[in-house]
């Protein structure tokens, strides 16, 4: 009986890859349905947990193509190595398993950072320091952690093929001018990816952070293995790279905490009562639910030769409160100020000299010098 089933396989068209083949498409599919039986279950088993269940999820179809290529690299090792292009073939399906191993572990990397994104949200969180740390330091060290697996996986599939290592191994060896060409040219990218790292565990910006950059104001919406992404007040955005974050200054209002204080400036009239002032800013900034009720006081802070300048200081819990309040107190104090004291607006004096005695006295008729006595005038001829 085997003899006829070998002889069977000997007549296939395939000649003698036949049983090779087979037993390679029967692997398979026992790989498939073990495959559909273990994620039935491990998707039961993880149910109640939102992270594992994120990261089954994620590596679910990697994982199908993962277990069938594994199932027929072991088909194509143990086959003779008489077949006719084995080696060849054996080489391509090497190339393919670690590409989707490659797949898999990405996969897995991005699930499990996104898994710890989402355990610490910072929307609509008053008091998100913390999670924008954790987000932070997460997201870029996913990144780096997902690049440095893609380039193992390259790295080891142009290993399985001779010339390519041996050209490789002999670039190595001549490193010289070569090298340093190539060291000079990946600059750019080497810095970007030590600063990505300073900026993840040092972290001199987190996401969500508000800065000022280039003289504009905005929140960190993005970092990148590369550039942030700034969004701007006005929904512009402004790319930075990198590494220009560990090389210049730059203003960060959430750094430590987000509370914030706001100025208001007035100019008024030296005439002015401070107590109106101070009342009407306590009373804003008590009924206003922006006001956090940690600083509310009014101070003169320049004289000039025309008015005297108040500076109000408000409090907020953010920048985005600040602004508003800052505006709303300006409303209401120029309001009492034009209800109430309107002639205690700044305005310009001038003093003006009452005139002298000399300036309405009337001119002196002209004054004609007298004819000599020896002078004769000739009278006129009728």
């Amino acid at each position: 009986m085997e003899k006829t089933y070998t002889d069977w396989l000997d007549r296939l068209p395939l000649g003698p890859w036949g049983l090779t083949l087979v037993s390679a498409l029967i692997a398979m599919v026992i790989a498939w349905v073990v495959f559909q039986a273990g994620a039935a279950v491990i998707k039961r088993a993880v149910a109640r947990s939102p992270t594992a269940s994120l990261v089954t999820q994620a590596s679910r179809k990697p994982a199908s193509y993962v277990l069938p290529l594994l199932a027929l690299q072991f088909v194509l090792r143990a086959a003779p190595d008489e077949l006719a292009r084995i080696a060849l073939v054996r080489q391509f399906t090497t190339i393919i398993l670690i590409a989707a191993l490659t797949w898999l572990i990405v996969r897995i990397i991005q699930a499990s950072g996104a898994a710890v994104v989402l355990s610490r949200p910072i929307e609509n969180v008053s008091d998100n320091l913390a999670a924008r740390r954790i987000q932070t330091q997460t997201k870029v060290v996913t990144r780096m952690v997902a690049s440095l697996a893609v380039l193992i996986g390259v790295s080891l599939a142009l290993m399985t093929i001779p010339d390519v290592r041996q050209i490789g191994t002999s670039l190595l060896a001549s490193a010289g001018v070569a090298g340093i060409a190539a060291g000079l040219a990946a600059r750019p990218v080497l810095g970007n990816l030590i600063a990505g790292l300073q900026i993840a565990f040092s972290q001199p910006i987190r996401l969500d952070d508000v800065v000022i950059v280039e003289g504009e104001w905005g929140r960190i919406e993005e970092i990148t293995s590369t550039y942030v992404v700034v969004k701007i007040w006005d929904e512009r955005r402004l790319v930075v790279p990198l590494q220009w974050w560990i090389e210049h200054p730059f203003q960060n209002w959430t750094r430590s905490s987000a509370q914030l204080l706001g100025t208001i400036f007035l100019w008024v009239d030296y005439r002015m009562p401070l107590k109106p002032i101070r009342d009407a800013l306590q009373r804003v900034c008590e009924g206003s639910p922006l006001w956090d009720g940690r600083v509310c006081l009014v101070q003169v802070t320049d004289f000039s030769e025309k008015s005297m300048q108040l500076r109000c200081l408000v409090s907020t819990a953010d920048s985005g409160k600040g602004w508003d309040l800052r505006c709303l107190v300006r409303e209401e104090l120029m309001s009492m100020m034009q209800k109430d004291y309107p002639e205690y607006l700044p305005r310009l004096r001038a003093e003006v000299d009452p005139p002298s005695d000399t300036e309405h006295r009337p001119p002196a008729p002209e004054q004609r010098s007298p004819t000599p006595e020896h002078e004769h005038v000739t009278p006129p001829v009728a």
